[in-house]
């Protein structure tokens, strides 16, 4: 037995529920890769700009200890940027499977719509063959009276045609 079509709506307003959580999904995923990749560009540009700031610097003679703490702090940069790049990595493979699952959503969504396309077709056309029947039995009906009251009338009778 095929489901009613208030079923089938009802179903479609779900679909489109998590249709639309999927493409909220996909819009936040978005922002945050956005965000990610922002910072993790900030934290390159930063080293390239200190890099430069320094080489000069460097260049003259500097203490030990200048040396030692300008590599300390590259080396805590460098994690930071590989951290970041990481992250950012990470908040692009979170996008992919926010868009994978929102297309998952749209099909199913698009899935439903057809079904109900379908069963109001089908709908239709029953109620078409139902009319049509209909219409064909009245007319029977008339042209089986109307034999009727011709053969009344050939038998003698003065009965009319209705």
């Amino acid at each position: 037995m095929t489901p009613p079509i208030e079923s089938l709506l009802t179903l479609l307003e779900l679909e489109r529920n998590e249709r639309d959580l999927a493409l909220r999904g996909v819009r936040d995923a978005e922002s945050l890769a956005r965000h990610a990749q922002a910072q993790a560009q900030t934290l390159d540009a930063y080293r390239t700009e200190y890099v430069e700031r320094w080489s000069t610097r460097l260049r003259t003679p500097s203490s030990i200890e200048l040396v030692q703490c300008y590599q300390g702090f590259m080396q805590r940069l460098d994690q930071a940027i590989g951290q970041q790049r990481a992250a950012s990595e990470q908040a692009q493979v979170r996008l992919q499977q926010a868009v994978l699952a929102l297309r998952e959503r749209e099909q199913r969504l698009g899935s439903v719509e057809k079904l109900i396309e379908r069963r109001r077709h089908e709908q239709h056309r029953h109620a078409a063959r139902r009319e049509q029947t209909i219409t064909d039995e009245a007319a029977m009906r008339l042209h089986e009276r109307r034999l009727a009251a011709a053969r009344r009338q050939d038998a003698g009778g003065n009965d009319t045609v209705t």
